[in-house]
């Protein structure tokens, strides 16, 4: 009998090939559209609540991505994600310190869809004429119950949806009668965000655009060239690199 672990391998590894493929078509198709704005001198912003916050982070200040990559923090790690109005809020006050421009996009991440802050803000970056892209699990949010008063879930105001083609709960691997455990949505998001990262640099390559890629600081010479890379947007990102 294989161990929980091992149980957890197979089946993540699985859902992971399949989430790959499933959004291909999507990945490929969000390079060009975000790759434009970045070309542009734009900024590429994401937002997660709760334990969304460290996918949506993953893409921020990383070695081997793109500098221009900003992210609206929750200083209460989710812990209000459900009072309404405190999405909106959140986005208001990153809005002003970062800006939040016509064109440019968001990648909001909610596993479940259903929870109240990643909705507004999703809803904020519409008002400011931005595409919104969900990172969620379309099968978990069929199910979920949504906690905003308008009704509506991530995936159904986003302008392009990633499915992580996750299962409701998350966990895949029962350990005990009952009992699950081994969540995959962390696995999944931050490879098909490292994939559209990739697909946006490929457009901005075959455009002959500038590749504005940080180096590990841990290297030569990087944190030198991370610096002389932030400097085309001073004032708009939410990390400070070097």
């Amino acid at each position: 009998m294989s161990s929980p672990a091992a149980a957890y391998l197979a089946t993540a590894t699985g859902l992971l090939h399949r989430a790959v493929a499933g959004n291909a078509g999507v990945l490929e198709q969000l390079g060009a559209v975000i790759g434009p704005s970045l070309a542009k001198g734009g900024v590429l912003h994401t937002f997660g609540s709760g334990h969304s916050e460290i996918i949506s982070r993953e893409i921020i200040g990383r070695a081997g991505g793109l500098v221009c990559i900003s992210g609206i923090s929750d200083p209460t790690g989710g812990f209000i994600e459900n009072l309404v109005g405190y999405g909106t809020r959140l986005a208001e006050r990153y809005d002003r310190t970062y800006g939040l421009l016509a064109g440019e996009t968001i990648i909001v991440v909610s596993n479940s869809g259903k929870n109240s802050s990643p909705i507004e803000v999703a809803r904020y970056a519409k008002t400011k004429g931005m595409k919104v892209v969900a990172l969620t699990c379309v099968e978990m949010s069929r199910h979920a119950v949504t906690v905003h008063p308008d009704g509506k879930k991530l995936h159904e105001i986003a302008d392009y949806v990633l499915d992580n083609h996750g299962v409701p709960g998350d966990a895949v691997t029962p350990v005990a009668e009952g009992v699950m455990a081994g969540p995959t949505s962390t696995l999944i998001g931050a490879t098909l965000l490292n994939l559209l990262m990739l697909e946006v640099i490929a457009w901005l390559q075959a455009g002959g655009h500038p590749l504005p890629i940080l180096r590990s600081q841990n290297l030569p010479g990087a944190i030198e060239s991370n610096r002389e890379l932030a400097k085309k947007y001073k004032g708009r990102l939410s990390r400070q690199l070097a």
